[in-house]
C-alpha cells in the first residue's frame, strides 16, 4: 500500500524515489519529497550514476486557467550505471508499474534532458 501515488499525495509527498535492493531484491523507497520541494529539489536527490523509480506529482495551470495534477512515473537509468542495474531495473519495471494506481504518463530518461521541466511540462499538457 505504501506505494501507491494516491497514497503519496494523501501523505502530501511532492515526489517519491525507490531503489531496488540487490540483496533482498524488492523495491524500497528511498525519499520522499515534500509538499513544498519543486522539480530540481526531485532531480538533485537522483543518483548521477546509478538508477532508481521515480513517481512525480506535477501540479500545473491548464490554458482555461484551470489547476490540474498529472503523476508522473520516471524510469532513472544513466548511461554511466553500471550494466547490471540497468537490467535489474529494466526487467523489474513493468511489475512494479502494474503495483502502482493513479500513473498518468512514464518517462524513461538516460540523462537529465530527457526528462527537464519542460518534457514534463508538454506530456501533461
Amino acid at each position: 500500500q505504501k506505494h501507491l501515488p494516491g497514497a503519496a499525495k494523501k501523505e502530501g509527498f511532492r515526489y517519491v524515489i525507490f531503489k531496488i535492493d540487490e540483496k533482498k531484491k524488492e523495491v524500497v523507497v528511498e525519499k520522499t519529497g515534500g509538499p513544498s520541494e519543486n522539480y530540481d529539489d526531485f532531480t538533485a536527490s537522483l543518483p548521477e550514476n546509478d538508477c532508481r523509480y521515480a513517481v512525480y506529482d506535477f501540479d500545473f495551470v491548464t490554458s482555461e486557467n484551470c489547476q490540474k495534477s498529472k503523476i508522473f512515473f520516471i524510469a532513472w537509468s544513466p548511461s554511466v550505471s553500471r550494466i547490471r542495474a540497468k537490467m535489474l531495473y529494466a526487467t523489474s519495471k513493468e511489475r512494479f508499474i502494474r503495483e502502482l494506481e493513479g500513473i498518468h504518463y512514464e518517462i524513461q530518461a538516460t540523462d537529465p534532458t530527457e526528462m527537464d521541466l519542460e518534457v514534463i511540462r508538454e506530456r501533461a499538457s
